[in-house]
C-alpha cells in the first residue's frame, strides 16, 4: 500500500506543469510562444533567463524528491527511488493536467539521477556543458548527455536495477527529442542565444 501510494504521488507531483505556471505568473502562455514546450528551455528563451533557471530547478526537484526522499518516507530500499523517479518523469512528460502533453523530461531526469546516481549526473552534466558550449544547440547537448548517463551508469553503479532503469530513461529522453533529431539531421535546429527560437 505504501509503495502504491508513493508511486501515485510521484506521478501527480511530477505532472505539476511548473513551466506553464511560472510563465503564466509573468502573463505568458508558454504553450503559445517559442517552441510551445512547457519545459525550462522554452521558459528561458521566452520569459527570461532567471525564470528559466527557476523553472529548471523546480522541474529538477520533481525528480529528486521522489527518488531521494520518498524511499526514506516509506522506509524502503533505495532502489525504489528509481521507480518513484521514473514515474515522476512520466508525469512531467505526460501530465494528466495538460491532456498528457508535457515537457521532454531533461530537468526532471537530472533531478532523479542526482537522487540515485550522482556520479553519472556529474559526467552527464559535463558532456552537456561541453556540447552546449561547442554547438550552442540545447537539444543536441541534452541528447548526448542522456546517452552518456545511460552508458556510464553501467560502469559506476552496482545496482543492476538502477543501470537498467537509467538506460531506459536515456532512451525515453532521446525519443522525446525525436522532432529535434529530425531538425538536427536537416540542419534546421536552432542554436542557443539566437532570437525567435522555435525548438526546445
Amino acid at each position: 500500500m505504501t509503495i502504491a501510494l508513493l508511486t501515485i504521488t510521484a506521478y501527480f507531483f511530477g505532472a505539476i506543469p511548473f513551466g506553464l505556471l511560472v510563465a503564466k505568473s509573468r502573463g505568458v502562455d508558454i504553450r503559445e510562444k517559442g517552441s510551445g514546450n512547457i519545459g525550462a528551455t522554452n521558459v528561458f528563451r521566452v520569459v527570461g533567463k532567471g525564470w528559466g533557471v527557476f523553472t529548471f530547478l523546480l522541474d529538477a526537484l520533481k525528480g529528486f524528491i521522489p527518488s531521494f526522499v520518498f524511499p526514506m518516507i516509506g522506509n524502503l530500499n533505495g532502489d525504489y527511488g528509481v521507480l518513484f523517479g521514473m514515474v515522476a518523469i512520466l508525469g512531467h512528460s505526460f501530465p494528466v493536467y495538460l491532456k498528457f502533453k508535457g515537457g521532454k523530461g531533461v530537468a526532471t531526469s537530472a533531478g532523479m539521477l542526482l537522487g540515485v546516481a550522482p556520479a553519472s549526473v556529474g559526467i552527464g552534466f559535463l558532456v552537456w556543458l561541453i556540447c552546449l558550449l561547442l554547438s550552442r544547440i540545447v537539444s543536441l547537448a541534452s541528447i548526448l548527455a542522456a546517452l552518456t548517463v545511460g552508458i556510464s551508469v553501467w560502469f559506476i553503479k552496482d545496482s543492476q536495477i538502477v543501470c537498467i532503469a537509467l538506460s531506459i530513461l536515456a532512451v525515453l529522453v532521446i525519443w522525446l527529442h525525436r522532432a529535434n533529431i529530425k531538425r538536427l539531421m536537416n540542419g534546421t535546429e536552432n542554436r542557443f542565444g539566437k532570437k525567435k527560437e522555435t525548438s526546445a
